[in-house]
């Protein structure tokens, strides 16, 4: 059996970026000698390894600040690496920061060779393709406008189109197509689905889970510019969550020390009328749960708040949501209250998913939280996909 090449090979790839703490270039210049000591080193990536095999999708997920960003610029030559190589094996279009690849004082039509001619093509191959760019780039007469009086949404738009008719190995994405408006994010998304069904090689960077689980097989996570794991999408967006997870707990236990604020305690999940709750429960579609805990006073006492509840998938996706102030509940902060909620009939698909808790405080701002703090299975419902079990009847007529 041929094993399947990489188009990306990285190997220990570091990259380092110098903070400097002072406050302006005068008062660099007048305290040269003590400039050393206002400066600090910024490793965005240390020791990364990634391969992108051809043809694969892949996803880079973690929080601001993981490095992200720096290693796709690494991968497309943007910048150079303090140390580690990039390999890369065919024809790269790449859609990086807003603006990346365009002159502002250049008009669209302009632009459009310019930037194509960065990514390897001749005059000519973009003379012929030249109508079909801005068709699909849809901003019309303003082609011919400097894009320095673009709006952000036009930018993407035109630096979109050129990346895909550029007839590219691989497409690199990063986070640009979130500026877009929703039409357009989907005409590019279909536009990647159509990459991917010609075996093409895409790696894509992204805070949304919903269009990393729909576009990628693979996906990389990192945090502090080390690689936490690889693997298939859900099981790679579970490590990220235990991490924010993790984070969000730190924050709200260094919080709730401060003792100002109410705090909820003791989430659990059940089955209704069994007198059990734990931290997972198990139903078939359409199974009722039961989700009780506390909501403790802080010493205040005076803060009124509003319990939120959140079911999302294993990979992180929001499927439903609601407070308790919907429902005609709010908590007094002069004392401790126990809470039950019932979910009675939960028509879900087969799969796992998280409960997510979150305390609301009268003016909106979040008291405490904890995210996905319990579990609930659901088994059965096979044959279909999604995350909803709907039963339709298939009804066919004479």
């Amino acid at each position: 059996m041929v094993e399947t090449p990489n188009a990306v090979e990285v190997r220990g790839l570091s990259k380092q970026f110098v903070i400097r703490r002072d406050r302006s270039l005068k008062e660099r210049l007048v305290q040269r000698r003590t400039s050393l000591a206002h400066k600090e080193v910024f490793w965005a990536l240390r020791d990364v390894d990634v391969d992108v095999r051809a043809g694969d999708s892949m996803g880079i997920i973690g929080a601001n600040g993981s490095g992200k960003s720096t290693l796709l610029k690494c991968m497309t030559g943007v910048i150079q690496p303090d140390a580690g190589t990039v390999g890369i094996r065919g024809r790269i279009a790449a859609l990086l920061e807003l603006g990346a690849g365009f002159h502002p004082d250049l008009t669209g039509a302009e632009n459009i060779f310019l930037n194509a001619a960065i990514m390897g093509r001749t005059r000519a191959e973009t003379q012929r393709d030249f109508d079909a760019i801005v068709a699909f780039s849809g901003i019309g007469d303003f082609i011919n406008s400097q894009v320095k009086f673009y709006s952000s949404g036009m930018y993407v738009r035109l630096a979109f189109s050129v990346a895909i008719h550029v007839d590219p190995d691989m497409l690199l994405v990063d986070e640009v197509l979130a500026v877009g408006d929703e039409p357009f994010q989907r005409k590019c998304m279909e536009r990647i689905h159509e990459f991917q069904r010609d075996g093409r090689t895409i790696v894509f960077v992204s805070h949304s889970a919903e269009q990393v689980l729909d576009l990628c097989n693979r996906a990389v996570v990192l945090d502090h510019g080390r690689v936490v794991t690889i693997d298939e999408p859900e099981a790679a967006f579970k490590v990220l969550r235990e991490g924010y997870n993790e984070t969000m707990q730190a924050q709200s236990a260094a919080e709730q020390a401060d003792g100002h604020s109410p705090r909820l305690s003791g989430i659990a999940v059940g089955q209704p009328g069994t007198g059990s709750t734990e931290q997972q429960v198990s139903i078939a579609p359409g199974g009722a749960v039961v989700v009780s805990g506390q909501v403790l006073a802080g010493p205040g006492g005076a803060t009124t708040s509003t319990l939120g509840v959140s079911i999302e998938t294993s990979g992180g996706v929001t499927i439903y949501s609601v407070e308790s102030s919907a429902l005609g509940l709010a908590f007094d902060g002069s004392r401790d209250h126990d809470f039950e909620l019932l979910f009675p009939d939960l028509w879900l698909a087969s799969g796992e998913y998280a409960l997510s808790l979150r305390l609301i405080g009268s003016d909106g701002g979040q008291l405490d939280s904890v995210p996905r703090c319990a579990t609930i299975t659901v088994d059965g419902g096979t044959g279909s996909a999604g995350f909803l079990h709907v039963r339709p009847q298939l009804l066919v007529g004479d």
